[in-house]
C-alpha cells in the first residue's frame, strides 16, 4: 500500500480539507501493516487503520487538526497494549497530515520533512508499493503499485455484486464491460473502468495476458465467444459462471474450435464457494476470497523467488 493522489485529490476536491492518518510503521502485532490511510474531514470519513480505540484516538486528533490554523505535520508512535488498553500488543508509528488544493503532493515518490531543518531531502529510490520510509526527519512514500488487471464481462447481478466486493480493494484493477452504457448501475464504485460495447469479445485483445477474468454475460452464446477469444488470447486465470452442465456443453463446443481439453480446464466453472450458496452477494464473496488468494499467494513466490 502507498500514497493515492486520485483519492486524495478527489477527497479535497469533494470536501475542501483533509487529514490523512498514515501507518508509517509497525512493531508486533497490530490491526493493519505499514502504509494503511485513511482520510478525515469535517462530518465525515474515508478508510480505515484497524478501529478500535487507536482509529478513535487518531480521528479525534485529525479533527483538532482540521479546526487548527496551520497545523504542521507531525509523527507519532503509540503503544497499543499499554497506551489504549488494546489486546493486540504491538505498537504503530502515526503521521498526521492537513492537505488542501494548495497542499497536494505534485510529484511521487512524495517527500516531506516531519522533523529537523538541516539536512537535505536523502536520495532515495522506492519501487512502486513500497511502504513508506522516514530518514533524516523526513517522511517519503511510493507511487502506488498497479493493482493486477481484473476483466469483467457482463454487468447484471452477479457482476455488480463482484465489483462492489472487489472495488475497494487496492489489489485489482478493474474493468467491466458490457453490451451498452443502459447494462450499468447509476453509480459505478471508484477506480472501476466501464467499458459498453456492442461487440465485447473484440475487446479480449486490449486486455494485458496476465488479467484474471470473469465471464458473466447474460448470453450462453456471448459467455463462448468470450471464453474462445480469451483461451486464444492467453490470460492469468478465467471464471465463467454457470453449471457443471453448462461447462459440459462449453467443453464439447469449444473443443470443436480448436482448443485442447488441457486449454479447457483453465477455464473454471461453476464459480465462487458452493457451499456459500447461489445469492450473487454469496457468489461474489467467494469469486473475491479465491481471487485474493491467488494474488496474495502469487505475490508471496515473488519475494520468495527474489530472494532466493
Amino acid at each position: 500500500m502507498s500514497l493515492d493522489p486520485a483519492s486524495l485529490q478527489g477527497a479535497v476536491a469533494a470536501q475542501g480539507r483533509v487529514v490523512r492518518i498514515l501507518v508509517v510503521t509497525v512493531a508486533g502485532s497490530v490491526p493493519r501493516d505499514a502504509g494503511t490511510s485513511m482520510l478525515v474531514w469535517e462530518g465525515g470519513e474515508e478508510g480505515t487503520i484497524g478501529g478500535g480505540e487507536l482509529e478513535n484516538q487518531a480521528v479525534r486528533e485529525a479533527r483538532l487538526m482540521l479546526a487548527a490554523g496551520h497545523p504542521e505535520p507531525f509523527l507519532r508512535t503509540v503503544p497499543l497494549g499499554p497506551a489504549l488498553g488494546q489486546c493486540c500488543g504491538g505498537s504503530v508509528t502515526l503521521a498526521w497530515e492537513r492537505f488542501d488544493a494548495g497542499t497536494l503532493p505534485d510529484a511521487l515518490p512524495y517527500a516531506r520533512r516531519l522533523s529537523g531543518t538541516a539536512s537535505p531531502c536523502p536520495s532515495v529510490e522506492l519501487a512502486p508499493g513500497s511502504r513508506p520510509l522516514v530518514r533524516d526527519g523526513w517522511l517519503i512514500e511510493a507511487a502506488p503499485a498497479p493493482g493486477r488487471p481484473l476483466w469483467v464481462w457482463g454487468a447484471g447481478h452477479v457482476g455488480r455484486a463482484i465489483v462492489n466486493v472487489l472495488a475497494p480493494w487496492p489489489g485489482v484493477a478493474i474493468t467491466w464491460v458490457d453490451l451498452g452504457p443502459d447494462r450499468f448501475p447509476a453509480a459505478v464504485p471508484a477506480g472501476v473502468t466501464i467499458l459498453p460495447a456492442a461487440e465485447p469479445a473484440a475487446l479480449v485483445r486490449y486486455a494485458p495476458v496476465e488479467s484474471d477474468h470473469l465471464v458473466l454475460t447474460r448470453s450462453h452464446e456471448l459467455d463462448l465467444q468470450l471464453c474462445h477469444a480469451l483461451l486464444v488470447h492467453g490470460f492469468a486465470s478465467l471464471g465463467l459462471i454457470g453449471s457443471a452442465t453448462k461447462m459440459a456443453r462449453f467443453r464439447s463446443r469449444l473443443g470443436s474450435l480448436g482448443h485442447t481439453a488441457a486449454q479447457i480446464s483453465r477455464i473454471a466453472c461453476p464459480i465462487g464457494d458452493p457451499s456459500l450458496g447461489k445469492h450473487p452477494q454469496a457468489i461474489a464473496v467467494g469469486v473475491a476470497a479465491a481471487l485474493i488468494r491467488a494474488m496474495e499467494t502469487g505475490g508471496q513466490r515473488q519475494e520468495r523467488d527474489a530472494t532466493g
